[in-house]
């Protein structure tokens, strides 16, 4: 049975899914009151067509619209510090988040900063700190992504870089999750091959990670395993062929569905990708792909029957744990995904330090195994060097 690649879903946020839905932006601002809005993206697109083409139609409706773009890949407090200011200065009445995960995050946090007196850094995502939030001073956001990989369009966190302490803190509040989400594939089609690879196998680490995860939450586990199936069906094809919609639209949706899942919990991928990339300032997706078998080995323990059951569900030759690596395994070859961190300048220098901030990380939390930070180091090692038992 066939189905037409376009709804109005609202799963957890209220998603516009389809090809030119971008269209509907100026409609979207007016619906959540947003007369003047502050548009947040990335330097790499600030100039692309895609962007001045949703500017200019939003003014043409009458919707005087700004632009923001100071921002980096991974994105810092001083960042969010800039967009503020540059909120505040234009008067502006809510936020377009337009981009990947760094255009994301860094719009989420500057709309939960507006109206608020505390540091950003009391906001981090531990114990009750949300609670210290004015939420009255939060600004609506709507998110469009443009790569299928980080999910924050619904997410309701944004992983900003402290810089002082050289590490990645989860800022966290229920109202930042935007209220309003346009996938439109179209807006994927030129991303590079090397990028659609790493922000894909980042949506397949988001819904496989979710699915280890040892807590209950049966919607969580379900969402996550037909996630993965739409990576397994659509990634390679993405890849392959960037014009090919259709599948372009399945991973925008498998990347929103990892978001959604990860409400259960991370793991050790994160756990390890968050400091690698405060530290060496790499690509998040990237992190989590080249890691992903080394976490998988070292849960194995703790998750083989779920990821036999897994292997089932994807029609794997001969399912149980042994097939799904091996299939992560030759996904990652078939996308250009490099097999260690050293391949990508990364090497055991601060071993000990990447340790000890994997076992700190608030991603740590949901892994199956409670690994200590000698534990997270060994992994690490064994990412830099390429060492793992097939």
């Amino acid at each position: 049975m066939q189905y037409e690649l376009k709804g109005n879903w609202n799963y957890p946020s209220d998603i516009r899914a389809g090809a030119g839905f971008v269209e509907q932006l100026a409609t979207c601002c007016k619906a959540l009151g947003m007369s003047k809005p502050l548009l947040i993206t990335d330097p790499g697109l600030a100039d692309l067509a895609m962007v001045k083409m949703a500017l200019a139609r939003c003014r043409a409706e009458g919707t005087p619209v700004e632009l923001f773009s100071n921002i980096k890949a991974n994105p810092t407090g001083e960042n969010v510090a800039d967009g503020l200011a540059a909120y505040s200065k234009g008067g502006h009445s809510g936020i377009i988040a337009f981009g990947g995960g760094s255009a994301m995050d860094a719009a989420k946090a500057t709309a939960l900063m507006v109206g608020q007196q505390r540091s950003l850094w009391d906001f981090e995502d531990e114990g009750d700190n949300w609670q210290r939030v004015n939420e009255s001073g939060v600004a609506p956001v709507i998110a469009i992504p443009t790569t299928a990989g980080t999910g924050s369009e619904v997410g309701r966190a944004a992983v900003i870089t402290d810089t002082t302490h050289q590490r990645k803190r989860i800022i966290f509040h229920p109202k930042i999750q935007p209220q309003i989400v346009i996938l439109d594939p179209e807006l994927t089609v030129s991303l590079p091959a090397a990028i659609t690879a790493a922000t894909g196998m980042d949506a397949l680490s988001h819904n496989l990670e979710a699915y280890c995860s040892p807590g209950y939450h049966p919607m969580a586990d379900g969402i996550a395993i037909e996630g993965i199936r739409l990576v397994k069906e659509n990634l390679p094809t993405a890849v392959a062929d960037g014009n090919d919609i259709a599948a372009r639209m399945q991973m925008l949706v498998a990347s929103t569905m990892g978001a959604t899942a990860f409400q259960k919990g991370l793991g050790a991928m994160h756990a390890l990708a968050h400091p690698l990339g405060a530290l060496y300032d790499a690509h998040h997706g990237l992190l989590n792909a080249i890691l992903m078998p080394y976490v998988l080995q070292a849960n194995r323990d703790q998750i083989t029957l779920k990821v036999a059951r897994l292997a089932r569900y994807l029609e794997l030759e001969n399912p149980g744990y042994d097939s799904f690596q091996r299939w992560v395994l030759q996904l990652r070859e078939s996308i250009g995904i490099p097999h260690s961190l050293a391949e990508i300048g990364i090497d055991e220098c601060e071993s000990d330090r990447v340790g000890q901030m994997a076992s700190e990380d608030a991603s740590a939390g949901g892994n199956p195994i409670c690994f200590s930070a000698v534990e997270y180091a060994t992994i690490f090692s064994r990412a830099v060097n390429g060492e793992l038992a097939v």
